[in-house]
C-alpha cells in the first residue's frame, strides 16, 4: 500500500527511473552489436562470412553448442581474444545463454577491430527452434 502512495506522490521520480532503466538496457543491448535471427546467423556462417563465439562457461559449452563455435567464456575474453586473430576478416557472432554478456564482449571485440553481431535470444532461442547442437 505504501508503495502505491509513494508512486502516486513521486510520479516524476518514478517515471525518470523507468526511463533511465530503459535507456540503460537499450544501450547495453546495442553494445553487443546488431541482433541476428538464427536464420540470418546460419546463412552468414554457411557462406563463410562469420564465426560464432560462445561466451558460456566450458561446462555449458560441452553440454551443447553450435557447430564450429569457439568457446571463450565471457569472463576470460580479454585474455583470450587473440584466439580470434585469424578470423579478423569475418563477422564475429556472439552467443551466450540469453544475451546477458554480449554487451561487454561486443565492446571488447570492437576495440580490437572486429565487426560484431549477436544471436538474438542466445542459445535459448537456438534450442527452442530445435536446431542442432554438438555435445562434447
Amino acid at each position: 500500500m505504501d508503495f502505491f502512495v509513494f508512486v502516486s506522490e513521486q510520479w516524476l521520480l518514478v517515471s525518470l527511473l523507468c526511463v533511465l532503466i530503459y535507456v540503460y538496457a537499450w544501450t547495453e543491448k546495442a553494445k553487443g552489436g546488431k541482433s541476428l535471427s538464427v536464420h540470418a546467423m546460419t546463412q552468414l556462417v554457411n557462406k563463410g562470412e562469420a564465426v560464432v563465439v560462445d561466451l558460456r562457461e566450458a561446462a555449458d559449452f560441452k553440454g551443447g553448442h553450435i557447430v564450429d563455435a569457439i568457446n571463450i567464456p565471457h569472463n576470460k575474453l580479454d585474455e583470450q581474444v587473440t584466439q580470434l586473430a585469424k578470423h579478423k576478416e569475418k563477422t564475429v557472432i556472439l552467443v551466450d545463454k540469453m544475451g546477458q554478456h554480449t554487451g561487454h564482449a561486443g565492446r571488447t571485440l570492437r576495440k580490437g577491430g572486429f565487426e560484431v553481431n549477436r544471436l538474438e535470444g542466445g542459445m535459448s532461442e537456438w534450442q527452442s527452434q530445435n536446431l542442432p547442437l554438438v555435445k562434447s
